[in-house]
């Protein structure tokens, strides 16, 4: 134990935990880091080795024994029923249905909406009626038949805390120095301050590491303040995701092709609010691949952005923070110093400059390294649930810091608009986040504003490259510093590139094009030639195919037009929560003029994967051009389940017989691939089979539930080839 570590234990007594452990078992399970240090603080609380050793394996045996699966929900409920009673570690939450006039408690991975609880346990627990709270759950059985209810909750301990105390954690922070107290956040999260110290002696400026931890600090700003935008691009594998899914049960992580009004903000069709109003922050991955859903999304997302509200038939109003996260691949000095390129350019089109205006801190991910074993923390920190507490009670609490931040906040030149609300939502964060009691000295606020107004240049530069006029030209921003005197901030990595401090407007990029018009045209066939190169072997090969038929085709018209209007092999990517993918969409061009259609798929077992296969013989049979369809699927793992395959492959055969449709069906123990054949060569790839859908609810009001184009679908890639007959 260090002098850190001991002060942390004097401090906190009883809300630390070794990390190194934590890293140790995470290898092994796949578990939330609160849940793990939980269970690291119950039984590995001794600096004996012996001790630890013991008190890891009893970790692990709880873990096999308690956490639950999703995919593990079915064995899980068994478990209680034939045991009659069963201790679990999920996530718990207690709804009132009002209709019913009762409460029923749900765990996220048990999957049942209807276990019976106690009051005394929702009471004694407020969160329980909220978000949710992740505890150790004894489950029994309920052996009462009349009753409406198979499971009760016999008993509840909490992993999450019930309760927090505010100022017991403001007391302890009294007890640290504020280099201290940023070691402790960071040491907290995983990651040894130390390591980033000796990483940070290597680059120009920054020789303690102190530039560095405020980037790591800056992840954290979201957590602590309401309604901020942030975003963050740079290198793979430096925690950018991992710290906005694992340390806050107050924040999530959407995935980029989940960016709906409905998921997001607001479903008109439930009369519900979305993410904005169940979480403090959200947070959205590769936000290079976000893909807008519907039109209304994007324009919403402005208002809400800028004001914290929105209308969608109604008015709503969310405290949620938005954080986007991706990779940014691109040379940082060849972009600052393009004048057609910015630090942007990785973004989707859907984001314009209204909604890069509303980012109030574009953190350069590019300058933190990649996190590996040598930058874990193998010290003591804050226990990950503890932080995360404290986070959301100063995501709660503004008032109490506005003073601070108007005594010390001299902001200079060219802060306009947009520029003095973000600077000041950082300078609060920070405030809030660093000195959370007491206030912080004048050089120490000094240099939160210097990080705050640094973010926002970033921001603004990339605007002011992106807009022909001068609306964003003021880049120079500044504030008075402790002597009183002007300090103008700027971004390292651009300070000195004229592209960037002083970008060509839209009457000289003109001029240039018209002077310099061989330049651009072969700078155009370098770039495609680039692009060509690039495809996958599959769409090359089809290319060179559809070459070669242009060639010969030229004496004959009609068929010329046939071959253009020929469907084009590709290569399809569909993501997770994507719509507007039918079996029509998808495969019926592909199976014109085929009469003979054969299909692997391994898996029918369960009744909606038949119903997959109905709907995909409806697309063959709307075609009208089939004559026989064959199907080869995989034995399945009992004779019962065989034979109700085959039951309903009888089925079907009888309805396609109906439409002159011969379908023969084939079993076999050995295939694994899915795809489907014509006999006019085309070779269609599937991924996932024919299952490409979400599960829906049985409501028959859900759009979705009748056509295909309208449900969410499961990632997934298809690839359509075709071979010479």
């Amino acid at each position: 134990m260090d002098r850190l570590d001991n002060k942390l234990n004097e401090f906190f007594p009883g809300k630390v935990v070794r990390k190194d452990l934590l890293h140790e078992i995470k290898r092994a399970v796949n578990v939330p880091s609160f849940v793990l240090e939980f269970l690291l603080s119950r039984y590995c609380a001794s600096e004996d080795p012996e001790e630890v050793e013991e008190g890891k394996k009893a970790v692990l045996q709880t873990i096999e024994k308690s956490y639950v699966r999703p995919d593990e929900s079915n064995k899980a409920q068994a478990i209680v029923e034939q045991k009659k009673r069963h201790k679990f570690i999920d996530k718990i939450h207690v709804k009132y249905v009002e209709r019913e006039k009762r409460y029923w408690a749900e765990m996220e991975n048990f999957a049942s909406k209807r276990i019976a609880i106690n009051p005394q346990f929702y009471q004694k627990n407020e969160k329980l009626l909220e978000s949710g709270i992740w505890a150790e759950v004894t489950l029994a059985y309920n052996e009462v038949q009349e009753d409406d209810y198979a499971f009760y909750v016999e008993d509840l301990r909490p992993i999450q805390i019930a309760r927090f105390d505010a100022e017991t954690y403001f007391n302890g922070r009294k007890g640290f120095t504020t280099d201290e107290w940023i070691d402790v956040l960071i040491r907290s999260i995983g990651i040894n301050p130390d390591w980033i110290a000796n990483y940070s002696k290597k680059l120009k400026g920054d020789k303690n590491g102190r530039r560095l931890k405020f980037h790591i600090l800056s992840r954290f700003l979201p957590l602590v303040q309401s309604n901020y935008n942030s975003i963050e691009l740079g290198g793979r594998s430096t925690g950018k995701s991992y710290f906005y899914s694992e340390f806050s049960p107050y924040s999530t992580l959407l995935s980029g092709g989940q960016a709906s009004t409905a998921t997001l903000l607001y479903n008109n069709q439930r009369k519900q609010v979305g993410a904005v109003g169940f979480w403090d922050n959200v947070a959205f991955d590769e936000v290079a691949k976000m893909k807008i859903k519907d039109a209304d999304t994007i324009q919403i997302m402005k208002d809400y952005m800028a004001n914290g509200r929105f209308s969608r038939g109604q008015e709503v109003t969310g405290y949620a923070s938005f954080s986007f996260v991706g990779n940014f691949d691109l040379n940082i000095q060849t972009i600052v110093n393009s004048y057609d390129h910015d630090l942007l350019v990785t973004l989707p089109e859907a984001f314009d400059i209204a909604v890069i205006d509303r980012l109030y801190n574009y953190i350069p991910g590019w300058e933190i390294p990649k996190i590996d074993d040598k930058s874990y923390n193998n010290n003591y920190g804050l226990i990950t649930d503890y932080l995360s507490e404290a986070l959301h009670y100063l995501f709660t609490h503004d008032s109490e810091y506005f003073s601070v931040v108007g005594k010390y906040l001299h902001l200079g030149d060219n802060v306009e608009g947009r520029d003095n609300r973000a600077i000041q939502k950082s300078v609060l964060g920070f405030t809030k986040l660093l000195f959370p009691t007491g206030e912080p000295t004048q050089e120490e606020f000094d240099e939160i504003v210097a990080y705050a107004m640094e973010g926002r240049r970033r921001v603004k530069e990339q605007l002011n490259k992106r807009k022909p006029d001068e609306e964003y030209a003021h880049i120079n921003m500044s504030y008075i510093n402790a002597e009183g005197k002007k300090v103008v901030v700027y971004c390292p990595e651009s300070q000195f590139s004229e592209a960037t401090q002083n970008p060509r407007k839209e009457a000289e990029l003109v001029l240039i094009k018209e002077t310099d018009d061989e330049c651009s045209v072969a700078r155009a066939v370098v770039e495609k030639k680039a692009v060509a190169e690039m495809e996958n072997e599959v769409i090359e090969s089809s290319l060179i195919e559809s070459s070669e038929a242009k060639d010969v085709k030229t004496s004959n018209t009609e068929e010329n037009e046939a071959i253009e209007k020929d469907p084009k092999a590709k290569s399809l990517d569909i993501r997770y929560n994507d719509i507007g993918y039918s079996y029509d969409s998808l495969f019926a061009e592909y199976l014109v003029g085929s009469k003979y259609v054969e299909i692997q798929e391994p898996y029918l077992t369960n009744g909606y994967q038949l119903q997959d296969l109905t709907r995909f013989a409806e697309t063959v049979a709307k075609v009208g051009d089939c004559q026989k369809l064959s199907l080869t699927t995989k034995v399945c793992d009992t004779p019962e389940d065989t034979l109700k395959v085959q039951d309903g492959l009888d089925q079907l055969k009888a309805a396609l017989e109906e439409i002159g449709i011969d379908f023969e069906y084939t079993f076999s123990d050995t295939i694994h691939a899915r795809y489907i054949e014509t006999d006019t060569g085309w070779n269609i790839s599937l991924d996932r089979g024919l299952h490409i859908y979400q599960p829906i609810a049985k409501n028959y009001y859900l759009m979705g539930y009748y056509e295909l184009a309208l449900r969410p679908c499961k990632e997934t890639k298809i690839i359509y080839t075709k071979v010479k007959l």
